[in-house]
């Protein structure tokens, strides 16, 4: 008898940010990855007094990190009686993508992230700071890029999981990076965006160093980090006029977008750092410094898609296309 295993990943109830979590369970092979459980009392997501929480697989694919026939197995989290859990932001998602199933709905996802090692981000000084900002932007040289043994890692482990990654590229900060998820519908973008993010972690572990999502690493004249959204339905990718409808509808529901995309997403959306304030709403062709932009090649063609540049990079995708669905979907439906 043989056996893989199977390491099983979710989605904690910290606040105001989850985290990650994980554990490996050995599995005869020939078998699919069953529902399991763990100690909610632990994570933030229940009692001790009742403390089982249900891990129900939603998203496998093979594990980059060990090799052979070994698995990553994204899970959602259930109560005992088999309903979502109240931190399970997934379903709702996914009940969302099936109302408006007809609109086929593509997700493209941009992920930035920034490195530290130990209090200071990858390759700063350990005392003041480096150079401004200007040539780290998809640099080139050890002077101007940090880290990039731990991105090309962590991009073959999300090629070899067989994850739709379409792309990375260094950022404006050093020792800040991005990649990109999609295009996708709304719960396999968000379901792989989840999944990348850990294998970023992971990865990290084999440099000793981390990654991390905060909006604002840095204070100061420095970028902050996001979770660009691109999204498109078929009615945007044949035509100009529903493109700059959806960007019109994410501006009715501007400030409940802004409560749910991100914790101290006021700190990173100033309108400054290629960034429009929180405070309003505004979308523009080709314009870095709105809330949502329109590409020019979009323009151009008289369809597409659109970028929401809101999101934080520490968002909950799940709840960021949700949204971005029942505000556009829902007003077209109208």
């Amino acid at each position: 008898m043989s056996f893989y295993k199977a390491e099983y990943i979710w989605i904690d109830g910290t606040q105001p940010t989850p985290k990650m979590r994980s554990k490996g369970k050995v599995i005869e092979t020939g078998k699919e990855p069953p529902i399991w459980g763990f100690d909610g009392s632990s994570t933030n997501q229940a009692p001790g007094a009742a403390s089982d929480c249900v891990l129900n697989p939603v998203f496998v694919c093979p594990d980059p990190v060990r090799g052979g026939d070994h698995k990553l197995v994204m899970c959602e989290v259930l109560l005992t009686d088999m309903t979502p859990h109240p931190t399970n932001t997934r379903a709702g998602c996914a009940a969302m993508a099936d109302r408006y199933k007809d609109f086929d709905t593509w997700f493209g996802i941009e992920q930035e992230y920034t490195f530290f090692d130990g209090v200071k981000p990858l390759g700063w000084p350990d005392n003041g700071f480096p150079a401004p900002q200007g040539g780290y932007y998809c640099g080139v040289g050890a002077d101007e890029v940090f880290g990039r043994p731990i991105v090309e890692a962590h991009l073959d482990y999300c090629l070899a999981a067989g994850l739709q990654i379409s792309g990375i590229n260094g950022e404006v900060m050093p020792g800040q990076w991005e990649f990109q998820v999609g295009p996708a519908s709304a719960t396999a973008a968000s379901d792989q965006l989840w999944l990348a993010r850990w294998l970023l972690y992971r990865t990290g572990e084999d440099f000793n160093v981390s990654a991390t999502l905060d909006p604002k690493p840095v204070r100061g004249d420095w970028n902050g980090a996001g979770a660009h959204t691109n999204f498109s339905t078929r009615q945007m990718r044949a035509a100009y006029e529903p493109c700059v409808a959806a960007a019109e509808a994410l501006g009715t529901r501007a400030d409940l977008h802004i409560a749910n995309y991100g914790h101290r997403i006021e700190e990173r959306l100033t309108g400054q750092h290629e960034t429009c304030s929180y405070k309003e709403f505004r979308y523009g062709v080709s314009d870095r410094g709105a809330s949502v932009r329109i590409p020019w090649q979009v323009a151009v063609d008289q369809k597409g898609y659109i970028e929401d540049r809101r999101p934080n990079a520490n968002c909950d995708p799940y709840v960021v296309t949700r949204l971005i669905l029942e505000t556009v979907c829902g007003a077209a439906s109208k």
